[in-house]
């Protein structure tokens, strides 16, 4: 797949579909463009051009923690900067829980350049922003707490970026552990702050204040409660709610295999949501 260089950094990506409006769809985590490729996939045979990338410190992309701002932020300022490299701007910009918090940051930054928002699995509340923590910076932390860059690249996470791109593990060992652990550190911080918003990494007044189209899917779990995705379709004025796995289970995480087996079910409500943003 192409590589190319985005605000300093090695990122890989590919496009779907040899014509049609453009859409940017990004997975939830730290995952790759693999675990959203099938779907990009589907919503291409409609008729459109869809970029999926490795966002940096994801899949075979280059890992750093450069950059100003919390992490989604970083994330939303390479997307940005990707689209205007290849010429496809303005953009329907979506994405799954941190693709979703990516896609409505770009929409909060880069107001003149989406034309629509395709949103799954809405990432709100206390337990969600507890455990996220944990999951994206704690443990990291810790590693280079106890055993500097070399127990970082132990951690399965990191693993997988020097598996996929081998040259992450010197980019990794020449880092300073210190800066590391202020950068995640301050990511950290900046990820607490979501407790007390509407959904993570907004207020509600900066919702309020996102004009374009969109297309929501509430999730079903502890992290992507649905009450999340309905008060985000109250505050944004031009939105569509569009359920699609009904009540919340008492989990922190419903499975990737159960929203693995509604995709082709996801894939039609988003190609509807983007015919409904043609009109």
């Amino acid at each position: 797949m192409p590589m190319t260089t985005i605000n300093g950094v090695e990122i890989q990506y590919e496009v779907l579909g040899s014509g049609g409006p453009w859409v940017a769809l990004t997975p939830g985590g730290r995952l790759g463009n693999d675990d959203v490729r099938s779907l990009a996939t589907r919503v291409a045979t409609g008729g459109y051009r869809v970029l999926i990338h490795d966002r940096r410190n994801c899949g075979a992309s280059e890992v750093s923690m450069a950059g100003d701002g919390a992490e989604h932020e970083i994330w939303a300022a390479d997307l940005y900067a990707l689209l205007q490299k290849l010429d496809a701007l303005p953009a329907v910009i979506g994405g799954g829980s941190s693709g979703c918090r990516l896609s409505i940051e770009f929409a909060l930054r880069y107001p003149q350049a989406v034309s629509g928002l395709l949103l799954w699995r809405v990432t709100g509340g206390a337990f969600a922003v507890q455990r996220l923590r944990e999951k994206y910076y704690g443990e990291y932390i810790r590693a280079a707490n106890n055993g500097g860059m070399a127990a970082v690249c132990a951690t399965p996470h990191f693993r997988e970026r020097i598996a996929a791109r081998p040259a992450n593990k010197q980019a990794l060992l020449n880092m300073d552990a210190t800066q590391f652990i202020a950068a995640m550190t301050a990511w950290d911080e900046q990820f607490k702050t979501g407790a007390d918003q509407p959904v993570i990494g907004a207020s509600a007044e900066q919702l309020r204040s996102i004009k374009a189209p969109a297309c929501i899917v509430p999730g079903n779990d502890n992290t992507h409660p649905q009450r999340a995705a309905a008060e985000l379709a109250q505050l944004m004025p031009n939105t569509e709610l569009r359920p699609l796995m009904g009540e919340d289970i008492d989990i922190d995480v419903d499975p990737h295999e159960h929203w693995d087996a509604k995709e082709a079910a996801l894939a039609a409500i988003l190609l509807d949501g983007l015919r409904q943003m043609k009109k």
